[in-house]
């Protein structure tokens, strides 16, 4: 199989849609905004895509003052977790205490074999297999419960009447569309994986040679690695550290974070899987390279990643030397 090989001294790595997946846990978050505005879950989750809690809500929150939005981030980022958390916490409720009988037991081998086919949170999924988004899950829902064509009211009936059998016919579209969501919210699980290639590249860096710079903040982003067995790097650059002057699509992130660990960005690699973010790599001068794990090649191809690949199975990592004269050394299947 063709491949290339290049060598660089650290990685600077975002965090979701790179590390983890928690886009369903993150579109539920907005989701829950948008209904407490009173707006289309759709029309906002596609407008907070891939944009810092703070922008989003400085957007959609304006009555938030400077001095709240700390705590404003911090609440809305521990919602994302929550979400997350939420459909393990309630099968665990749901769960009957096993009662193993005589048969059960005498059957082990066929259980512990279905049991072991059965995929953890935390496997990483086969490419390709995302889940439907939440804004589409959530028309699919809404399409079974929204009011028929034949419920809607045909008037031969004062203009009074009429306003009236509107304003009725218009608040149980509304009802059914926060029912819609609910229930969507009930059956869905959203919790953070961790995503295909990453365990094994991350064993291959040494100590002190990869750093993490996310849009998300704090309590987001250390909940969100912990939750799928990636302890944060001692360099974790957040969305909500004071020393940033701009968030991605600004290079600082990535910059910041190269400064923190001691090398030139320029001799950096970047993974990363959004335009935006793919953008702020190439501005921090590093070699970028851009996983298809959140958006299709096509979205991606025209940021100037200089490597785009499925995820991170494509890309080998090994260490050369020692010390001062350690460098890695990347290989990237084509």
């Amino acid at each position: 199989m063709p491949s290339t090989t290049f060598h660089a001294d650290a990685i600077l790595s975002d965090m979701d849609g790179t590390f983890t997946d928690s886009i369903a846990a993150v579109e539920a978050a907005w989701g829950a905004v948008a209904l407490d505005l009173g707006l289309n879950p759709e029309s906002v989750i596609a407008a907070t895509h891939g944009k810092r809690a703070v922008d989003n809500l400085a957007h959609f929150r304006p009555e938030i003052r400077p001095h709240e939005m700390d705590a404003a981030v911090t609440a809305f980022e521990q919602s994302i977790l929550d979400f997350a958390d939420s459909f393990q916490k309630r099968e665990a409720l749901r769960r009957p205490f096993p009662v193993l009988s005589q048969a059960s037991l005498t059957s082990a081998n066929s259980s512990r074999a279905d049991s072991f086919s059965t995929p953890s949170p935390n496997d990483p999924s086969p490419a390709g297999t995302r889940c439907p988004s939440f804004a589409s899950r959530l028309s699919s829902t809404l399409s079974s419960t929204l009011p028929k064509d034949s419920d809607v009211p045909v008037f031969d009936e004062s203009p009074e009447e009429k306003h009236t059998a509107n304003e009725s016919y218009e608040k149980r579209a509304e009802a059914d569309v926060e029912a819609a969501w609910e229930t969507e919210a009930e059956i869905v699980d959203r919790s953070i994986r961790i995503l295909p290639g990453v365990k094994d590249m991350i064993a291959c860096i040494p100590d002190g040679r990869y750093a993490v710079a996310t849009s998300g903040a704090k309590t987001y982003a250390y909940g969100a690695m912990t939750r799928v067995g990636i302890t944060p790097p001692p360099v974790t650059i957040t969305a909500d550290d004071k020393r940033l002057k701009a968030g991605k699509p600004a290079p600082d992130p990535f910059l910041l974070a190269a400064v923190c660990l001691g090398f030139d960005a320029r001799r950096c690699v970047v993974f990363k899987d959004s335009p935006s973010g793919i953008r702020a790599g190439v501005a921090s001068g590093a070699m970028v390279i851009a996983v298809c794990t959140s958006h299709e090649r096509s979205k991606i191809e025209g940021c100037g990643a200089h490597f785009i690949v499925e995820d991170m199975r494509k890309v080998r990592c090994r260490k050369e030397g020692e010390g001062k004269e350690l460098r890695l050394v990347f290989t990237i299947e084509h």
